[in-house]
């Protein structure tokens, strides 16, 4: 278990940034959380760490890594490696995977579409877009809800990343007015992740 420090976590409120500091904060990881606007002012500086200037970025002595999840799995490496388990990383990997090109992909579309454009476009939500992704998040919340039937967690009898990457939208559902009310299994899931307070609020104390 790493108990020295191990870097700095840059990040923001935006959803994946979201997961990266819930993660750091369930595994008790000892970073030095940095909320960043790399898009902003600071966009020319902040390419010499992550050169699509995005966050979330992890910053240590010897190393740079851009992208949750592998900064999840870095992190798990060094705090608890039961949270992205050895013997088991397939299956969470596959899990990661069917959310970031499914599941959250549909719902990052409601969560772009009805959050971020009102804030910072000057357009109407794109329907179109809000159509497909409700066709695919009814066809791949399905799938999800099919297997959550007498489980726990997403992978073996214990939580591990890959429940908090396909929960990644669900903290947003309400605003971003995703349609899952049909999903009776994915929403007690979800209930059992919110209850954990690393998820349930990771930027607290933060800002």
């Amino acid at each position: 278990m790493q108990t020295k420090a191990i870097g700095t976590l840059y990040y923001s409120h935006n959803l994946n940034p979201r997961v990266a500091v819930a993660a750091a904060r369930h595994l008790g990881a000892p970073v030095k959380f940095v909320r960043a606007d790399p898009m902003g002012k600071d966009q020319q500086a902040f390419r010499a760490i992550n050169p699509n200037t995005l966050v979330p970025v992890l910053v240590e002595e010897t190393r740079t890594l851009w992208e949750t999840d592998a900064i999840v799995m870095r992190l798990s490496a060094l705090m608890d490696d039961a949270f992205w388990p050895p013997d088991r990383t397939e299956e969470v990997m596959q899990w990661v995977s069917w959310s970031a090109h499914h599941f959250t992909k549909a719902g990052g579309t409601f969560y772009f579409e009805n959050i971020i454009v009102p804030r910072y476009f000057d357009r109407p939500a794109d329907w179109k877009a809000l159509e497909e992704a409700h066709e695919d998040l009814q066809r791949f919340g399905a799938v999800l809800d099919d297997h959550l039937a007498g489980r726990t967690w997403l992978v073996g009898e214990a939580l591990t990343y890959a429940d908090f990457r396909v929960a990644s939208a669900l903290p947003f559902a309400a605003e971003a007015r995703l349609p899952l009310d049909g999903f009776r299994n994915i929403q007690a899931w979800y209930a059992r992740i919110d209850a954990i307070d690393a998820w349930r609020d990771p930027f607290n104390g933060l800002g």
